[in-house]
C-alpha cells in the first residue's frame, strides 16, 4: 500500500477512536444541563447545583391540584418516611409549580412542607416553567373552567423525577408507582 493511502487509514482511525472516547462524556455533559434550572423559592433563587452532595426528586404541579399531586407528593412521602433520619440529611424534595399565578411563594412553602419536612416549594415565570418542563419531557397545560370559581385548571403529566448526590438523573417515576417502588429506587440514592 502507498503511504498516502495508509495515512487515510490511520487519520480515519485515530478519528473513529477519538469519537468513541469522547461521545460518551458528552452525552453525560449534555444529560447533566438538560435536567438544570433555576426557580424561585420564599428563600430565594434555587438551582440544581444547590443540591450538591444530596439525594433530591422533583415533582412538576400545581397546588390547586385536586387528585393527582397531592397523591404523588404523598407517595413519595409515605416512602420517605420508611427511611432514617440520618439518610433523609443527604434528601431534598422540590415541588416545582407550572402555576405561578395562584401558587405564591409562602404558599408552596407551607403546601410543600405539609407533605414533608425535606420538601422545598418553588416556582417561576411562565418562560422559565416552560424550559425547564421542556428539558424535563414534561407537560402541562391551562385549562379553562367556564362557570367555575377557580376560572380554569392545569392539566399535566406526572412523574417524580429522582436524582443521586452527584446530581445524575436516576429515575422518572409516574403517578401509579406506589411507596413501596419509590422507596425501591430512593434505596439507590440515599
Amino acid at each position: 500500500m502507498n503511504k498516502k493511502i495508509l495515512s487515510y487509514i490511520f487519520a480515519i482511525a485515530v478519528a473513529v477512536t477519538i469519537i468513541l472516547l469522547v461521545q460518551p462524556m458528552m452525552d453525560d455533559y449534555k444529560e447533566k444541563n438538560q435536567y438544570d434550572f433555576t426557580v424561585t423559592t420564599i428563600d430565594g433563587e434555587l438551582k440544581k447545583d444547590d443540591f450538591k452532595g444530596k439525594a433530591f426528586a422533583i415533582y412538576f404541579g400545581y397546588m390547586y391540584c385536586p387528585d393527582v399531586c397531592p397523591t404523588s407528593l404523598s407517595s413519595l412521602a409515605t416512602a420517605l418516611k420508611t427511611f432514617d433520619d440520618s439518610r433523609l440529611e443527604n434528601f431534598k424534595g422540590l415541588f416545582i409549580s407550572v402555576d405561578p399565578e395562584r401558587d405564591t411563594l409562602k404558599n408552596l412553602k407551607e403546601y410543600s412542607e405539609y407533605f414533608h419536612p425535606t420538601f422545598l416549594g418553588a416556582t417561576s415565570n411562565k418562560e422559565n416553567i416552560d424550559n425547564i418542563t421542556k428539558n424535563y419531557g414534561t407537560y402541562y397545560e391551562m385549562v379553562s373552567l367556564e362557570n367555575s370559581a377557580m376560572g380554569y385548571s392545569v392539566s399535566h403529566t406526572s412523574y417524580i423525577y429522582i436524582f443521586d448526590k452527584e446530581g445524575n438523573f436516576v429515575s422518572k417515576v409516574d403517578h401509579f408507582a406506589n411507596p413501596t417502588q419509590i422507596k425501591e429506587v430512593l434505596e439507590k440514592v440515599l
